[in-house]
């Protein structure tokens, strides 16, 4: 149940089929088919998505699609959106464990595209202690999915963007302070706390763009067999043991393109389970922008997802004109553009093409981009692939 109001649903219901009925049922278990009209059920369940009961200001309630009231709420981020779905207690006996694994796949949220057999397999490397890595392309939703775990699961949760961590020991340890009145003193930080706290699931995002200090810092902390973080690296100093049932969950993005990142040390690596997460292709796209943004023209959306794929397809040839394909983040920023009305013309100049080189005029990267965008915004032709002033700038 939800809290009820004028603008929030009060009930969510999922539609199944038996037979040539489509039954509602909302998070109890409760039937609430004789309370929706057949139409309503039937769009629902042919769409696949939600029903919540709403109060109009007449106090008269009413049935409607539940994505219509996430989308009304701009403020509202990725996250939020593909994650809501109910927590679970997870059980501690074998046979409740297996069963609980291998039907994981109901805590998927229907808006995170993510294999089901690596879905499971990050469910169960959570629920087994397994410190957990999620790599693949920028962009591909390693944080979504890691985030998503963290919602789905009745634990609780702590997130340290280590990535933008200009001081790990104060991160991770804590910090000396000075005050008149007390002197100096030795305040520890939140991941103190976080790996104090029983069964908790701690997000480590960005751990490839870290400092080394971070990693050496961590390793005795996810090694399985030390499993502690020393306050002082001098020996002898007091160690902070790590909570029974504490999970670490990490992302990370590998390979020679993404230059910000550092090589992740094998020792590091060799305490996590990898799991990877797969680039979308064009179709899992599509499904997805049509999932967050439904109210966006199919048409639109579907350019979106080819303009994606197409770049994917040529940075993964053996000679590619440009460096990187768009990310399935940037596909999502620019059909958010869309849905506040933005021309696709006009998001692609504001989120794709500041993203490529445009060094070399007519042979850039970003006018070979553009070729590819004004197929899908016009009639093909290419009078305005670039104006004066970037040709001017190109050849200086």
């Amino acid at each position: 149940m939800i809290n009820s109001n004028i603008n929030s649903p009060d009930v969510i219901v999922t539609i199944t089929k038996s037979g040539n009925r489509f039954n509602a049922w909302d998070s109890d278990d409760n039937k609430r088919t004789s309370e929706i009209t057949t139409t309503t059920r039937r769009k629902a369940h042919i769409g696949n998505y939600p029903l919540g009961r709403f109060t109009n200001k007449a106090g008269k309630l009413y049935w409607k699609r539940v994505s219509t009231e996430v989308l009304e709420s701009p403020q509202n981020d990725t996250i939020d959106k593909v994650s809501s779905v109910s927590s679970v207690e997870i059980p501690t006996g074998h046979s409740e464990v297996l069963e609980f694994i291998h039907s994981s796949y109901k805590l998927k949220p229907k808006g995170l595209v993510m294999n089901e057999l690596k879905w499971k397999y990050l469910v169960r490397s959570a629920v087994r202690g397994k410190n957990i890595m999620m790599t693949g392309a920028a962009g591909c939703g390693k944080t979504l999915a890691a985030k998503a775990l963290v919602n789905s699961l009745d634990r609780p949760d702590f997130y340290f963007n280590l990535g933008a961590t200009q001081d790990p020991r104060a991160t991770l340890i804590g910090s000396t302070h000075f005050k008149k009145s007390e002197g100096t003193y030795f305040s520890e930080s939140l991941f103190v706390k976080a790996i104090q706290t029983e069964n908790a699931i701690i997000l480590l995002d960005e751990l490839s763009r870290a400092h080394p200090d971070a990693w050496n810092i961590l390793m005795t902390v996810l090694d399985q067999g030390q499993r502690y973080l020393r306050l002082d690296e001098a020996d002898g100093q007091s160690t902070i043991k790590v909570a029974p049932g504490v999970t670490f969950v990490a992302t990370a993005n590998i390979g020679n393109e993404y230059t910000s990142t550092r090589v992740l040390d094998k020792a590091l690596m060799d305490r996590f389970t990898i799991i990877e997460m797969d680039t979308l292709n064009n179709e899992d796209e599509f499904g997805l922008l049509t999932y967050m943004f439904p109210h966006v023209s199919s048409d639109l959306l579907k350019s979106v997802a080819e303009i994606a794929h197409l770049t994917r397809v040529e940075a993964g040839n053996d000679n590619p004109r440009i460096s990187s394909g768009i990310s399935t983040r940037t596909s999502v920023e620019i059909a958010g553009l869309l849905f506040d009305e933005f021309k696709l013309e006009d998001a692609a100049e504001i989120t794709i093409y500041p993203q490529y080189d445009n060094s070399g005029g007519v042979d850039s990267e970003r006018t070979f981009v553009k070729q590819i965008v004004q197929k899908f915004i016009s009639d093909g032709s290419d009078d305005i692939l670039f104006n004066e002033q970037e040709v001017k700038e190109a050849s200086q």
